[in-house]
């Protein structure tokens, strides 16, 4: 593996330790109603995003409320000790992509057939924190700038 390889991979490896996401695959929802539900509950933080999930009568916010719960688990064991209280998580992205597609026949007048389309989904959520990424990005262009007046 070449050096530029090896640095684009160390640099992900270390991305993917602050990145904290949960998904969901094959939700029998169409992505057109999850996306109703996750358009409301993006950019907003953990807490408040759980009660509107909560309070929400749409089917597909039940499911999205577990998998939010599966998110903050997933941060929760990547930092240990850490509260809750203390970190100001966020919802970071919300992803929608179609599923696959059951194909079913609807029988019609006249010896006709109609296709029904039962479609479902796959919705990924990330999960990150206000005010730890944003320090570090910072020192790094600080430490990149130095090293080129260098």
């Amino acid at each position: 593996m070449g050096a530029r390889k090896q640095e684009t991979a160390s640099r992900r490896k270390e991305e993917r330790k602050t990145q904290y996401v949960a998904r969901l695959n094959n939700v029998p929802t169409s992505p057109r109603k999850m996306r109703l539900v996750t358009d409301l509950i993006r950019g907003m933080d953990v807490d408040k995003a759980l009660y509107v999930l909560q309070f929400t009568k749409k089917e597909p916010a039940k499911r999205l409320y577990k998998l939010l719960l599966s998110a903050i688990a997933n941060w929760k064991e990547k930092n240990e000790g850490a509260r809750l209280d203390e970190n100001q998580l966020y919802v970071q992205e919300v992803k929608v992509d179609a599923g696959r597609m059951l194909k079913r026949v609807q029988p019609a007048p006249q010896g006709r057939a109609h296709r029904i389309r039962k479609r479902s989904n796959h919705v990924t959520l990330t999960v990150a924190n206000r005010m730890q990424p944003e320090v570090e990005e910072v020192v790094v262009k600080e430490n990149a700038k130095s090293e080129k007046i260098k």
